[in-house]
């Protein structure tokens, strides 16, 4: 149960009226499940509200510790005697509670299948991109088609099944979408395996403090100008509606 909830940071709360409102809701309200769909962590509470948390680009959640950490803009402590912080330093995430009605008008109802738990079958997702003309990449990270990817890991599935981040959604046939489908499952188990990817920036750690060990098995993202793993030919960078994309020209050519 939550016996004392802080919310300091206006945008951390920005999805209610204001942080006093978040700590209101959580007030005294026991936790009775705990899941996570796409990015979205998702906490269901005894009065059948939800709370609801984002990482956004920075956001990482600290259990018992980190006390007096810079950037922490959610404290909540329980009855067990846990204490949980939400530590963002660039504010892109956020905490909200939700009823039910809350719930449905929000971006979690337009969310695709899950991409590790429930991945999308080919004819299903092909379903959710025919007609498409935006690249792949892009949808990728609009979490609709399907949801989890980030741009890490988007690129790096890209990679793996050959397809080149510009091509249209679309376009894809069959056989890309199988590749891309098995793709993502290889990606995200190496990934979650190696407890994640941290960065130079350290922005992402385990909620124990922990550094993810995935950066080593990156084969596209941040390696601008390095050889292919695969065939050697220099990975380039491009933009792709405002994210930076990472890919080998030869192993995954614009058809």
């Amino acid at each position: 149960m939550f016996e004392s909830v802080e919310v300091t940071h206006e945008r951390t709360a920005r999805h209610n009226s204001s942080p006093a409102e978040v700590a209101s809701r959580l007030q005294g309200r026991r936790v009775t499940g705990v899941e996570r769909h796409g990015k979205f962590l998702r906490i269901s509470l005894d009065d059948g509200q939800t709370m609801v948390a984002h990482l956004g680009m920075s956001g990482r959640w600290a259990v018992d510790g980190e006390d007096g950490a810079l950037h922490t803009h959610f404290v909540g402590r329980m009855d067990s005697g846990t204490v949980v912080r939400f530590i963002d330093p660039r504010t892109f995430g956020f905490v909200a509670v939700y009823d039910e009605d809350e719930i449905l008008g929000s971006g979690l109802s337009r969310l695709g299948p899950d991409a590790w738990t429930d991945p999308p079958q080919i004819g299903e997702l092909g379903e959710r991109l025919a007609g498409r003309t935006a690249p792949i990449k892009a949808l990728l990270l609009d979490q609709r088609p399907i949801s989890g990817l980030g741009n890490i890991y988007a690129d790096e599935t890209l990679h793996l099944a050959g397809i080149h981040p510009l091509t249209p959604g679309g376009a894809l046939d069959p056989e890309d979408l199988g590749r891309l489908i098995e793709a993502v499952r290889i990606v995200l188990e190496t990934a979650i395996s190696r407890g994640g990817t941290t960065l130079s920036d350290a922005a992402y750690l385990l909620p124990d403090g922990r550094a993810g060990a995935n950066m080593a098995d990156l084969v596209v993202y941040g390696r601008q100008d390095e050889p292919c793993t695969t065939c050697g030919t220099p990975i380039e960078r491009l933009v792709v509606r405002g994210r930076s994309s990472h890919f080998c020209p030869n192993c995954q050519m614009l058809r």
